[in-house]
């Protein structure tokens, strides 16, 4: 499956769009992660424990819309937009990842 930010595939011509496919991924974040990160936002540096979950939540939100956009019979999915957001919650901080793109069989 090609999945590209693009809104066609180089060297490939669109032969029929399919329709509007989506991902989501939520993912809490943990209480340890959470502290790690806040001494880093005091003494500076990357976050790894952070980055990791944003890693992880892209790959299952993009996993998901490519499933979506196999289930209609598409060779790629084009226009392909990621969206990250932070939810707050009473009980914690979770992370979200969506990913939009529309599905097309390509001649």
């Amino acid at each position: 499956m090609i999945v590209t930010t693009t809104e066609s595939v180089p060297g490939r011509e669109a032969l029929e769009p399919l329709g509007l496919v989506a991902g989501e991924a939520i993912l809490g974040v943990n209480v340890f992660r959470d502290m790690f990160a806040g001494i880093r936002d005091i003494i500076g540096g990357r976050s790894g424990g952070y980055q990791k979950a944003l890693r992880e939540a892209r790959e299952h939100a993009t996993a998901d819309m490519m499933d979506e956009a196999q289930r209609l019979g598409a060779d790629a999915v084009v226009g392909v937009d990621v969206d990250y957001e932070a939810i707050t919650t009473e009980k914690g901080a979770m992370l979200m990842v969506s990913c939009n793109g529309t599905a097309v069989r390509l001649r």
